[in-house]
């Protein structure tokens, strides 16, 4: 019996786990909780995948079940929270079943538009699945991205009141053109390079090394607030790379 086979699909299987509790935590709108568990379930993605090639046994039954892991963890819940922080924005009580609240009073169905997320996710999981180009970058933003961007939103709010985003995160239009904009970007054909590091020269890897250390300073110098400001450097470089391969090949 090959153990090592196995192992890339528990990791897997934790981040799964680690999804589904997420969404319970969503629903119940503990986002500390919720992005706790995102945060570890995002870990174990990495690790399923850098332990399948370590152990070189990558197989299609790990890809499809990496997909179905993802796409609680970093689909079904990153929309739930946008759908509890548009409820917020929105100061009602609750969202309901089709626009009534659990008093029975008349509430709102816009809430609802943060699903967007979790419809956009999906459809990028299925894509990936499919599309033999993304083996070593990523078309499109990667959903673990994005849930990470909208777990973050929250936790600025809970943490760091101070900061110059809470104007923006309690704006029920700028949480709508976030869900939006992600819906849109992890669907784009736009290129955005892979943290997969096939060597460590860094002639080779200038764009993930210089990602690398703006990361490092971005969290030192704004702490929570570094995660979303991440993952926009993280497509603003891919956008400049893909600029400066286009000039070079000309």
């Amino acid at each position: 019996m090959n153990i090592k086979k196995y192992i890339p699909n528990l990791l897997t299987l934790g981040n799964l786990l680690c999804g589904t509790i997420a969404t319970i935590f969503a629903i119940k709108g503990d986002f500390f909780a919720t992005a706790i568990l995102v945060m570890l379930g995002v870990l174990f993605d990495f690790f399923d995948g850098f332990a399948a090639r370590m152990l070189k046994v990558q197989g299609e039954l790990g890809k499809q079940l990496d997909s179905l892991a993802d796409m609680v963890t970093s689909g079904v819940v990153p929309g739930i929270v946008m759908m509890q922080m548009l409820v917020n924005a929105l100061d009602i009580d609750a969202v309901g079943y089709f626009g009534v609240d659990e008093y029975g009073a008349t509430g709102s169905n816009l809430p609802y538009l943060g699903l967007l997320l979790t419809l956009g996710a999906g459809y990028r999981l299925a894509k990936f699945n499919i599309d033999e180009r993304q083996s070593d970058s990523f078309i499109g933003v990667p959903t673990p991205a994005m849930s990470l961007f909208v777990i973050s939103l929250p936790l600025i709010a809970q943490f760091d009141k101070e900061s110059f985003l809470i104007g923006f995160i309690e704006n029920q239009y700028f949480l709508i053109l976030i869900t939006i904009l992600f819906t849109y970007l992890m669907n784009a054909e736009i290129p955005l390079f892979s943290l997969k590091f096939k060597n460590f020269y860094f002639k080779d890897n200038v764009i993930k090394y210089v990602f690398l250390a703006l990361s490092v300073i971005l969290i030192v110098t704004l702490k929570i607030v570094a995660i979303p400001m991440i993952i926009l450097s993280y497509v603003v470089l891919s956008i400049v790379n893909n600029s400066d391969k286009k000039l070079s090949s000309r």
